[in-house]
């Protein structure tokens, strides 16, 4: 694919608006996705397959419900790095802050519920994601010294806790073991790659978060609050 076939892809208002829904991590139908972007079925359905096709989602069929996820990870980190350079407002005479106001109350809220804890993609963000890469690199878990890797000690805490990381994660044609993604309202790093998403698997696994409605925001719940603070020492307001 070209360049610019890729970018018309995402050019369209409806095609962005069901990537970014799909950055949450989890499979939508195609009748959620259509009342996402408040188009009829058949108008998500064509713009469906034209991401389908490009590569960028993959579908999933169970029964008579088809599902659709953002295709792989890096598509995933492509998304939001998009979705941070848009809404961040680096474009001419831009200064920091998300590129639009809230339109309503009720979006406020939500904004407000994802700058405190969220979802990107399959790893943790916003304040709780950042409070975690920050204890991450205090106390020695992960280092970028050479390059950001987790160290002997890091992987050792891992063990510990039970927490896995893929076999294939840091080989050739696997995940990045950790990479840094730059969060959009905190304006600072937090930590994706493999390391990311297992650590956002236990935490709602083990229902340290638990997520607020649909979208991508989560809420740490009294576990988690005392897990964070035994753990890594995170104290969250």
């Amino acid at each position: 694919m070209t360049l610019a076939a890729f970018a018309a892809l995402l050019a369209d208002p409806t095609r962005a608006a069901i990537c970014t829904a799909l950055l949450d991590g989890r499979a939508w139908t195609a009748g959620e996705l259509a009342r996402h972007a408040r188009v009829a079925p058949s108008t998500a359905s064509e713009h469906l397959s034209r991401l389908i096709a490009g590569g960028l989602l993959a579908e999933e069929r169970q029964g008579r419900h088809r599902y659709v996820r953002l295709a792989t990870p890096a598509v995933a980190t492509l998304i939001e790095d998009l979705t941070v350079f848009a809404e961040s407002g680096t474009g001419p005479g831009t200064g920091p802050g998300p590129a639009t106001a809230p339109r309503n109350l009720t979006e406020a809220t939500r904004l407000s519920a994802e700058a405190r804890a969220r979802t990107c993609y399959d790893h943790l963000a916003g304040r709780l994601g950042v409070a975690v890469s920050d204890a991450l690199f205090a106390r020695g878990l992960v280092t970028e010294e050479g390059g950001l890797a987790v160290t002997g000690h890091g992987r050792d805490w891992l063990a510990a806790q039970a927490i896995e990381l893929p076999p294939r994660a840091g080989r050739r044609g696997g995940r990045p073991v950790v990479r840094g993604c730059l969060d959009w309202t905190e304006r600072r790093t937090h930590l994706g790659g493999a390391l990311g998403a297992a650590l956002c698997r236990a935490a709602l696994d083990r229902a340290w978060v638990e997520r607020i409605g649909s979208g991508r925001a989560l809420r740490v719940t009294p576990e988690g609050g005392r897990a964070l603070r035994e753990l890594l020492g995170v104290e969250l307001p």
